[in-house]
């Protein structure tokens, strides 16, 4: 798990351990991100299904809830089949753009 800092955004990169495993660790380490919005790049994984990432949907919950952004990265799933819940896009800017508008919306009080 590398992590970056973008200003007030965390990239989370998992390279190699499973999806149930960076769960669990975002979990376990979240007051480090909380104040953060949060991107969470699952680019360089070979195979991700459905059920890897619903894994994310009660931490997407979560920090959304405390009006942060959560967003996942990747090139390697339907996007079609993704729950409207979580936001999933291809690439790491369509992630910086997410950020932007969802602060625009909480900036207009939607």
């Amino acid at each position: 798990m590398i992590i970056d800092r973008d200003g007030n955004i965390t990239v989370i990169t998992q390279e190699k351990a499973s999806v149930k495993t960076l769960v669990h660790n975002i979990e376990q380490g979240y007051s480090k991100y909380k104040n953060y919005h949060v991107v969470v790049n699952l680019s360089s994984l070979d195979k991700i299904s459905l059920e890897d990432i619903i894994e994310f949907l009660r931490l997407s919950n979560n920090h959304r809830r405390d009006k942060k952004s959560f967003v996942i990265v990747s090139n390697k799933v339907d996007l079609d089949q993704m729950p409207d819940e979580l936001a999933v896009v291809p690439t790491l800017q369509e992630a910086y753009d997410i950020i932007e508008m969802e602060d625009i919306e909480r900036d207009l009080g939607f």
